[in-house]
């Protein structure tokens, strides 16, 4: 994740440069249930209207929260399909809030949030809401899969934040939404929303199928460039973007055209960042207890948690996948090895390297940088 709102915080007040390291445990991605009352396009998890059979019970999940509070996990992401179609969902926060996680978040489509809901949700004391938008009106529930989705998640996202909850929009972008971006970034604005969340489109599950849809990388790059502006005129909305980390050298070179004096802090900062961090500091558990190093990467499994604990399985030195991803920077090829800022990006996507590349350390497809730019 690149935190965009952190890095135009260090222009006007540039705080020192440490040295790069990893906090002791990842942040986890939990994808508590598969079910969902939508059916996005560029859904990750599959998700569909349905029961999915052999997912964790309540004991379970509670055991696995107690190893990963153990091991050091700084924060949890409870996930899904829709989590709130899950009845247990508030009695997990509040088991997490009491083993006192630093950080426990809800990610939700927000199309199920009632008057009702949003009390509870701000009763369990969730530190941060993520509601995903698509577009405006019709656009969104036609990414959705249902008609009246824009309408509902919307009014759900309001009803947190009147309660006190922090709460962000989330925006995945291709060719049949880019027209509506910076609509989102005006609705973000107007309606007093805390963070927003810039997903590139990553290759997997119905984003795999859907690759083809993509923004042509002139498009991500106008993207971009818009949201760098909008973050520096709205200070108060935490801007962060996902999925593609040549927005940290493409930032770079758009704030040393305009702070030059700055560039040289700006890219010590942007090192210690470090890119990419899948399977060092961004772990997903999918419903049915399956380990992945972040939530695109389902197609690869490293373990359950039902037979070996979590702990163990990331802690684990002979996974080839892991012991790959963890190097920095990665030993990748192609234009990510010839790449001059491999140690901010860390060679991007490896999920995009290999499911539209074949080759796990091969370059990624997705990065928008000229040849130019990367010399």
């Amino acid at each position: 994740m690149f935190r965009l709102t952190q890095f135009l915080r260090e222009i006007d007040t540039p705080s020192p440069v440490a040295p790069r390291r990893n906090p002791p445990g990842p942040v986890v991605i939990w994808n508590l249930i598969r079910r969902c009352n939508l059916l996005c396009k560029h859904c990750y998890s599959t998700s569909a209207d349905k029961d999915f059979a052999g997912e964790l019970d309540f004991a379970e999940v509670s055991a696995v929260m107690d190893d990963l509070r153990a091991f050091k996990v700084p924060a949890l992401i409870l996930s899904g399909g829709e989590p709130l179609l899950r009845p247990d969902i508030f009695r997990i926060a509040a088991r997490a809030k009491e083993l006192r996680f630093p950080s426990v978040s809800l990610s939700s489509n927000g199309t199920l949030i009632t008057e009702e809901l949003a009390d509870r949700i701000a009763a369990a004391g969730f530190d941060y809401v993520g509601v995903s938008l698509d577009g405006i009106g019709g656009v969104n529930d036609a990414f959705r899969g249902r008609d009246g989705a824009y309408a509902s998640a919307l009014h759900g996202l309001r009803l947190c934040r009147d309660r006190g909850v922090k709460v962000g929009l989330r925006f995945t972008m291709t060719a049949e939404n880019a027209h509506h971006f910076a609509d989102i970034l005006r609705l973000t604005a107007d309606e007093g929303v805390g963070k927003f969340y810039f997903s590139h489109l990553n290759y997997a599950g119905r984003g795999n199928v859907n690759r083809a849809d993509d923004a042509a990388f002139t498009m991500t790059r106008k993207a971009m460039e818009s949201l760098f502006d909008f973050a520096l005129v709205n200070p108060s909305v935490e801007c962060v973007t996902g999925n593609n980390d040549a927005d940290g050298p493409f930032f770079l070179a758009w704030a040393r055209a305009r702070w030059p004096e700055r560039a040289e802090h700006l890219a010590a900062k942007l090192r210690q960042w470090g890119g990419n961090a899948a399977g060092v500091n961004v772990a997903n558990i999918d419903n049915l207890g399956w380990v992945h190093p972040d939530t695109m990467w389902w197609h690869h499994r490293l373990g359950n948690v039902r037979k070996t604990p979590f702990s163990t399985l990331w802690a684990a030195n002979d996974n080839p996948l892991l012991t790959g991803l963890r190097p920095h920077p990665r030993a990748v090829g192609g234009r990510c090895g010839r790449c001059r800022h491999l140690s901010i990006c860390n060679g991007n996507s490896r999920v995009r390297a290999d499911r539209a590349g074949g080759d796990v350390w091969g370059e990624d497809p997705g990065c928008y940088l000229t040849d130019e730019e990367i010399a």
